[in-house]
C-alpha cells in the first residue's frame, strides 16, 4: 500500500467512551515505534507479523496503567515461535510519552514459512503482568493459549480473568511513502464494556447486553484502510462507527519506542552469582558480555568487577 505522508495520530493511542452504551476504549495507531522495535532484528516476516499484533495489544491494554506502572504481555508456546514478550512503560510524569518494546524468540529450523503465524506458537500461556513500583506485590494473570489470534487470546484472558467481555480490531500492513523505504504500519481498536453495577435489574442487564451487542456490531464494520490509512484520523474513525452512541474523546497518549536496560542493571542481575559462577561466563579475551534482547544493546564487563568473592557464600 502507498501512502501520501507521515500521518499526524501515529504512534498515538486515543481512549474515548460511548456514553450510551458503556463502553469504553481505545484507539491505536503505530509506525515509528514498530520500526524502532524490529529494526533490532532480523525477524522473518511471519515472527514480525506477532510481534506487532502483541505490540498493538500492549499499548492498547497499557494505556490506562498509571504514572510509572509497567504492564508485560508474554506469550508461550512449544511451538517453533517460543516466546513473544512486550513491555509497556507508563509515563513518568504528565504529559511524557509513553514507551513499548518487544521481542520474539524462535527455532528459524522449525519455522514454516508459508504457514499462518499463529499456529505455530503452539500450545502454551498468555499472560499479563503488571508491575506497581516497589513495595508493591505484581499483579499476573494467565490464561491458555487460545483462539484464531493474539487479539483472541487476549479477548479470552479479559472474559476468563477479569470478567470484562473485550473486543479487538487490528490491521497492519507494510506501507510506503513518497521517496521512503517501506515500512511497517498497524492500527487498531479496542473496546471493553464497563463493569456492571452489583444491583442492576435483570431489565437493566438486558439493555447492558444489547448495547454491547450493537457496539460489536458496528466494530465489525470497520475497514482495513480507516484502520491504518492516512485518510481517516482517529476521531473521525469513532464518529463513523459510533456516531449514534456519542463518543466521547479524551487525551491522546504518545507512545515512543523505549528500552529500560542498563549496565547498572546488568551487574544488579549477575550480582547473585559467585566468583566462581562469574568465571564459567568469562570470554576467551577475559570479559563478560551481556545482550538486551529487547533493543540489542551490547555490554562489556571486567569479571573482577562482578558478582561475590567466593570467600562471601561459604557456609
Amino acid at each position: 500500500m502507498s501512502f501520501g505522508g507521515k500521518i499526524a495520530w501515529d504512534d498515538t493511542v486515543l481512549p474515548f467512551q460511548l456514553d450510551l452504551c458503556d463502553v469504553r476504549g481505545r484507539v491505536a495507531r503505530l509506525d515509528t515505534a514498530l520500526e524502532r522495535i524490529l529494526a533490532h532484528h532480523n525477524y522473518p516476516a511471519l515472527v514480525e507479523a506477532l510481534v506487532i499484533e502483541a505490540a498493538m495489544l500492549t499499548v492498547m491494554i497499557g494505556q490506562t496503567m498509571k504514572l510509572r506502572w509497567r504492564l508485560s504481555l508474554q506469550v508461550r508456546g512449544d511451538g517453533p515461535i517460543r516466546l513473544i514478550a512486550t513491555d509497556y512503560f507508563a509515563p513518568e510524569t504528565d504529559g511524557a510519552p509513553a514507551r513499548i518494546r518487544a521481542y520474539a524468540s524462535f527455532d528459524a529450523d522449525r519455522i514454516a514459512h508459508d504457514s499462518a503465524p499463529f499456529p505455530q506458537i503452539g500450545q502454551g500461556y498468555f499472560a499479563i503482568l503488571i508491575d506497581q513500583g516497589r513495595d508493591m506485590t505484581p499483579y499476573q494473570g494467565i490464561t491458555p493459549i487460545a483462539g484464531p489470534s493474539l487479539s483472541a487470546c487476549a479477548e479470552a484472558y479479559f472474559d476468563q480473568s477479569e470478567q470484562l467481555p473485550t473486543r479487538f480490531a487490528l490491521s497492519f500492513g507494510r506501507a510506503t511513502l513518497p521517496g521512503q523505504p517501506e515500512k511497517w504500519r498497524a492500527g487498531g481498536v479496542m473496546l471493553q464494556h464497563m463493569p456492571q453495577a452489583s444491583g442492576a435489574s435483570p431489565r437493566e442487564r438486558d439493555t447492558m447486553a444489547e448495547d454491547w451487542g450493537r457496539a460489536n456490531l458496528l466494530l465489525d464494520t470497520v475497514e482495513e484502510m480507516e484502520l491504518i490509512g492516512p485518510t481517516v484520523q482517529p476521531p473521525e474513525l469513532l464518529l463513523r462507527l459510533f456516531h449514534e452512541e456519542t463518543p466521547r474523546v479524551f487525551d491522546p497518549q504518545a507512545v515512543h519506542f523505549g528500552c529500560s536496560c542498563s549496565e547498572a542493571k546488568v551487574r544488579q542481575s549477575l550480582s547473585i552469582y559467585s566468583a566462581k559462577d562469574i568465571s564459567t561466563m568469562t570470554t576467551p579475551d577475559g570479559t563478560v558480555t551481556a545482550d538486551c534482547q529487547f533493543c540489542g544493546a551490547h555490554y562489556v564487563m571486567d569479571p573482577v568487577t562482578l558478582g561475590f568473592e567466593a570467600g562471601d557464600d561459604a557456609g
